[in-house]
């Protein structure tokens, strides 16, 4: 009787293919004929979505984009944070949705506003916005249960050089990143794309906090690491829905988190900027589902 070849993960591909097994045909047969997602669901925890997951993601995702661009034209010197939250939610509610933030694991608030050195999850408050100001709005919505999520960093009148620069960076690494989302390239690769191009632009990329899978829960596997290695990690397959949100700073990496538990500041008092987008893997590449020009 002829002995059947078990492949191990990191194993080259009986199929003769030259790949590792996890990279090949692992992807489309087990020894139980598991579907691709199946599979992904059994090793990763990731959910596929299907055709009618992604056109409910795409619908609240328009609302996401709806209510940054109202929160763009809002911004301005004079304004609180506070402002702002409560035009987002009253936005979000008037659209037949919620505000994901609100309360979530005790979020007080129903947006995220981080402005200048505040990294992320800057809880809204009575802070007054001030010409040369940067501040990122982060809005998720959940709509007919599904979740979208994404967001923008602004300026606030007039904002000098340094501001520029780390916005324009923010910007150009979530472009990066997104460039190189299709099915065969590795989760490594956006993170590598992000790192070798923020890092080379003088700026530093947040490792503690990284993109993340979505979809009926807010946060879901696959976690997205913005640095990392090319050719690394889980192989990207149509269907995997996920958000990438580069956080980069001006000075270094580092940080600490106020007494809040929330806000995340940079811990050199740098400025810092994010963009943020959910997208889904195609067939031959990707789609955003909150979609806005970088």
């Amino acid at each position: 009787m002829k002995e059947e070849f078990l492949a191990g993960r990191n194993d080259l591909c009986p199929c003769g293919s030259g790949l590792k097994y996890k990279r090949c045909c692992m992807l489309h047969q087990t020894a139980h004929d598991l579907s691709v997602a199946e599979l992904y669901l059994k090793n990763y925890r990731i959910k596929l979505k299907t055709a009618n997951d992604i056109v409910g993601i795409k619908k609240a995702g328009k609302l996401v984009v709806d209510t940054l661009r109202l929160a763009e034209e809002f911004v301005r010197p004079g304004i609180t944070t506070n402002d702002i939250n409560n035009l987002v939610h009253d936005y979000t509610i008037k659209n037949g949705a919620r505000p994901a933030p609100l309360n979530y694991r005790g979020f007080p608030k129903s947006v995220c506003t981080s402005v200048n050195e505040v990294i992320c999850h800057g809880i809204p408050c009575d802070r007054v916005l001030v010409e040369g100001d940067i501040i990122n709005v982060d809005v998720t919505s959940v709509l007919d249960e599904y979740y979208a999520d994404a967001n923008m960093t602004f300026f606030v009148g007039e904002c000098n050089a340094d501001a520029h620069k780390i916005v324009s960076i923010a910007r150009e690494s979530l472009k990066r990143g997104l460039s190189v989302v299709k099915p065969d390239n590795t989760i490594g690769d956006i993170g590598y794309m992000i790192q070798q191009y923020a890092e080379g632009e003088g700026a530093s990329v947040v490792r503690e906090f990284i993109g993340h899978g979505i979809g009926k829960s807010f946060h879901e596997p696959p976690d997205i690491p913005h640095f990392g290695r090319q050719h690394s990690g889980i192989t990207l397959v149509p269907g995997m829905v996920f958000t990438i949100e580069p956080m980069v700073n001006s000075g270094k990496r580092f940080l600490r988190v106020l007494e809040d538990q929330w806000t995340a500041v940079t811990r050199d008092s740098s400025l810092s900027a994010q963009f943020e987008q959910t997208i889904v893997v195609t067939e031959n590449g990707y789609e955003s589902l909150t979609p806005y020009e970088l």
